[in-house]
């Protein structure tokens, strides 16, 4: 003790000998109060670091009741009262209490002072202390005070294997690991996930402006899959949101074939009534109307909202059905496809697939966005197509029995898809006429002669006239035929507001005599009406919807006029940015007017007609107006033709109408 003391004194010349010192200290069986005195020379020599105070705090273990209070204030003086000198004295030589609250990052301070004594004494072999710290680095670790990170993984696994084969704490700090272990990697994983999700909305949102985006990363399926790690597919198809996104470049194309530039909503009348049945018009109207009155008329507009489930609706030429689809599509906030049934030819899916501009390359995805309703489909004019094209459509329907499909045809023979709801589509109801014929008044050209109240009041008369009650029963069925078809009765109102009078069985007759005059005063020459009919003819057996402008550019200028509205336009650009315009009839009606000029005279040509179009749906307008213009004696014999032919084939959509037409006369 008198040579430490000596040394002491030295000052910084007896540094070299700290550790000696530090040795004759480690020596238990020396007195205590010599070591005592020792360690306080060595305290002289210089300021001690934690390799040579965990030898002075060792020293408490083996101290008496007396002496350990001593030992642990050498330990804070001769350590210069560090932060970590205190870390060691609140945690190890028997303190009077450990601390209750421990924040992590005094958690992890602690450990990390802990490690550092631990290999101070195992350089120094002090058992006693190392045993301490076995101990607090297990109360510490098992605090449920502290939440350990992922970021503490390494701290802790250094302890882990300072502890593992020797003391039972080990177990402790191999527990808290694993579970962070687990946690690291589901945080991990959801930092990847937050990455791999961020870059497909980025990709979601440039996708309505880059092709490359559109084609690549969405419609290609090896790409979508892989990058997408499977659950980018079914986001897309199942989230509303994402859906609306995934179509949103091509929602002009879906709907070009609507005709929304030339459609408004007012014009559309939603009083129309619909009855629903499961009974198709495979006999004749009057059969349907009688097997169907004890069902309760509903409006239109509120039993077919919108566009929900799989719906066939049914109804004649004229009663307002494609009117019904724009006006739905209109009026939805979803994303919908206008396909007239023609382009179904090939396929429902491919005709979708040809106005996604050859980007939907993965069909089967395609499939699953209209089986999850991520796209409504409209369908219009069943009856216009072959039955080999309605029988792709019914499968189709019936495939997809969860999508939302509405159908449109005219009634015939024909078996609808059984997942489908059937409702058929109304003539006018009396009160109805007049309410129609008023209501069309903001559509008819500006400059009519009669508008306002004097239309009203005219509107008024022509019914009270066509309605009078001394005609015969006959006459009053036709005129009541005639004036609850919505079509024609857009017909009498443009030639009442022109002051004409309306000849209710003649009425697309006399529209054209009336254009075809105004094009002779035009263009100074008569209307080609046996070419330009012959063209149509040709048209519909092609089933192409666009007349051609090169061929007649002066008959559509004219048909086109604001008082005839025969024909309309729609008008885009090419793929190079060069104007195009399209025109098409208005309505079938007006087709049906032109079709029938090919079937009248006494050409063979003529004949032939008559008899090979009669199961043709597509001509079933022309027959009802064959029954008015042939004269009586071929239209008789054409009547005996159709009985004939409904009676082999059990087919009335025709030949029932055609009779009731023709007993009119």
């Amino acid at each position: 003790a008198t040579a430490a003391s000596a040394l002491g004194n030295l000052g910084d010349a007896a540094k070299p000998y700290v550790k000696d010192i530090a040795d004759f200290l480690k020596d238990k069986t020396v007195d205590s109060d010599v070591r005592a005195t020792a360690a306080s020379a060595l305290g002289n020599i210089e300021q001690l670091n934690l390799d040579n105070i965990v030898v002075i705090l060792d020293s408490v273990y083996y101290a008496g009741q007396s002496e350990f209070e001593q030992w642990r204030f050498l330990t804070y003086f001769l350590g210069g009262g560090t932060n970590e000198v205190k870390t060691l004295l609140i945690w190890l030589g028997n303190p009077k209490s450990l601390p209750e609250k421990l924040t992590h990052d005094e958690g992890k301070k602690t450990l990390e002072v802990f490690k550092k004594a631990w290999e101070a004494s195992k350089t120094q072999k002090l058992k006693r202390l190392q045993d301490d710290l076995a101990k607090q680095i297990g109360y510490v670790v098992a605090s449920k005070k502290v939440s350990w990170k992922a970021q503490d993984i390494k701290l802790l696994s250094d302890h882990y294997n300072n502890l593992k084969g020797k003391h039972n704490e080990a177990d402790t700090v191999q527990s808290v690991i694993n579970n962070l272990e687990g946690w690291k990697w589901f945080f991990a994983a959801k930092n990847t996930f937050i990455i791999h999700i961020t870059f497909w909305l980025a990709l979601i949102f440039a996708y309505p402006k880059f092709p490359q985006v559109q084609a690549i990363f969405f419609w290609n399926p090896w790409v979508r899959r892989i990058l997408g790690v499977g659950y980018v597919g079914f986001l897309l198809a199942w989230v509303p949101f994402l859906r609306r996104k995934l179509f949103e470049p091509f929602q002009p194309s879906l709907l070009a074939d609507a005709g929304l530039s030339n459609f408004n909503s007012q014009a559309y009348f939603p009083q129309s009534g619909v009855v629903e049945t499961r009974l198709i018009a495979s006999s004749s109207s009057q059969n349907f109307t009688s097997s169907s009155e004890q069902k309760q008329i509903r409006l239109i507009t509120q039993e077919i909202p919108s566009i929900k489930g799989q719906i066939v609706l049914e109804g004649d030429s004229g009663l307002g059905k494609s009117m019904f689809l724009r006006y739905l599509v209109k009026s939805s906030q979803a994303i919908v496809v206008y396909l007239p049934a023609h382009k179904c030819d090939k396929g429902v899916i491919e005709a979708i697939q040809a106005k996604l501009h050859g980007q939907a390359q993965d069909a089967e995805f395609l499939k699953n966005l209209i089986y999850s309703g991520a796209i409504d489909i409209c369908i219009d004019g069943l009856n216009e197509v072959t039955a080999d094209t309605r029988a792709k459509i019914t499968q189709f329907v019936e495939s997809y029995f969860r999508g939302n499909i509405i159908m449109t045809t005219q009634p015939l023979e024909w078996i609808p898809p059984s997942t489908a709801k059937m409702y058929y589509l109304q003539p006018l109801e009396p009160q109805q006429i007049e309410e129609f014929l008023i209501t069309r008044q903001p559509r008819l050209p500006k400059d009519a002669k009669i508008q306002g109240t004097a239309y009203n009041q005219a509107c008024k008369n022509y019914l009270t006239e066509a309605f009078n009650q001394h005609q015969s029963r006959e006459e009053l069925e036709a005129a009541q035929r005639t004036l609850s078809n919505p079509m024609d009765l857009t017909l009498v109102a443009q030639m009442l507001s022109q002051g004409k009078q309306p000849d209710l069985f003649r009425l697309q007759e006399q529209q054209y005599k009336e254009m075809a005059a105004e094009y002779l005063q035009e263009w100074k020459h008569e209307f080609p009406l046996k070419k330009f009919s012959e063209a149509v003819y040709q048209m519909r057996l092609n089933d192409e919807k666009a007349l051609s402008g090169e061929l007649f550019y002066q008959e559509l200028h004219s048909m086109e006029d604001e008082k005839y509205k025969m024909v309309v336009s729609r008008q885009w650009q090419d793929e190079k940015g060069e104007p195009k315009k399209e025109c098409y009839f208005r309505h079938d009606k007006i087709m049906d007017f032109f079709l029938v000029q090919t079937f009248l005279g006494d050409g063979d040509a003529a004949e032939q007609r008559l008899i090979d179009h009669m199961s043709d749906p597509r001509f079933r307008g022309v027959y009802f107006l064959l029954a008015t213009l042939l004269q009586l004696d071929k239209a008789k014999a054409l009547r005996e033709e159709l009985i004939q032919y409904a009676a082999n084939t059990k087919d009335h959509t025709v030949s029932d109408t055609f009779v009731q037409l023709l007993r009119s006369r």
